[in-house]
């Protein structure tokens, strides 16, 4: 066979791309090595300088902070302090409008007890000028000005009829309660312990209402009274003022009251 027919057979070429991505791994590893080592040297007293320059920068460095502010300081509160503000002005308000709707009540309960000293007042002086000192009797209550009738100026005893002779007496008691506006009127009856029991009466419950009943329905006869301001009560032996083992206590006990109730 000719040499020249021979083919020759040449050894491959090795791939040496790999070398390069190499090369940049060595180099990053010595750089990283390089500032490793030099981080490690680094003096304390150059760390401890850095370190308050960055803690300046960071809490009293100068910024957009520092620069005086367009909306004034005493405008440029927070939301939630503006909102406590807001909330104290609604407080404060509210507690004014108490303070001074507390006021107009004050100013009206005084102006109410004047008028009814003022009606006390002519009530009294109706029982000195008839002499009724011992029958009639007004004074001044937490719950009003209590005008008291003794049962033996308008009632038989064990009666609830208003005597004749003394419907004169109720006619002028109902001129002294005409008032403008009217006020609210209790009349109630009392009685004392003496137990009653005929043919009108089982208990001294029944006399005791039907003598304010009766006695109220005299008052309004008169024309300038309004019925709607009236009320009828009765607590028959069991509201006394006196004792009952005395025959002047059980006088007291037996008595018709009316009650001029404050307008507020």
């Amino acid at each position: 066979m000719s040499k020249r027919g021979k083919k020759h057979h040449h050894e491959e070429h090795v791939d040496e791309s790999w070398l390069i991505p190499y090369a940049d791994l060595l180099t990053l590893l010595l750089a990283l090595f390089i500032v490793l080592f030099s981080m490690s040297s680094l003096d304390a007293k150059k760390f401890q300088a850095m370190s308050e320059v960055f803690n300046e920068a960071f809490s009293s460095g100068t910024g957009i902070f520092e620069y005086p502010s367009p909306i004034p300081e005493d405008k440029a509160a927070a939301p939630d302090e503006q909102e406590k503000e807001e909330d104290q002005e609604k407080t404060d308000k509210k507690e004014k409008a108490k303070i001074d709707q507390e006021k107009r009540e004050m100013l009206a309960k005084q102006a109410d007890k004047r008028e009814l000293e003022s009606i006390e007042k002519k009530v009294n002086s109706y029982i000195k000028d008839k002499k009724l000192s011992d029958q009639l009797e007004a004074t001044m209550t937490d719950e009003g000005l209590l005008v008291m009738i003794r049962d033996n100026v308008l009632f038989e005893s064990g009666s609830d009829e208003v005597r004749r002779q003394d419907l004169k007496i109720a006619e002028e008691i109902s001129d002294l309660l005409v008032m403008s506006p009217p006020r609210n009127i209790v009349i109630s009856g009392h009685t004392d312990n003496v137990p009653i029991k005929n043919a009108r009466f089982s208990s001294n419950w029944e006399l005791s209402v039907m003598r304010s009943i009766n006695f109220m329905k005299i008052l309004l006869e008169n024309d300038q009274l309004d019925p709607s301001w009236f009320s009828a009560k009765g607590f028959g032996e069991f509201n006394p003022i006196a004792s009952n083992k005395t025959t002047e206590g059980k006088a007291k006990n037996r008595r018709v009251e009316i009650l001029i109730l404050p307008r507020n």
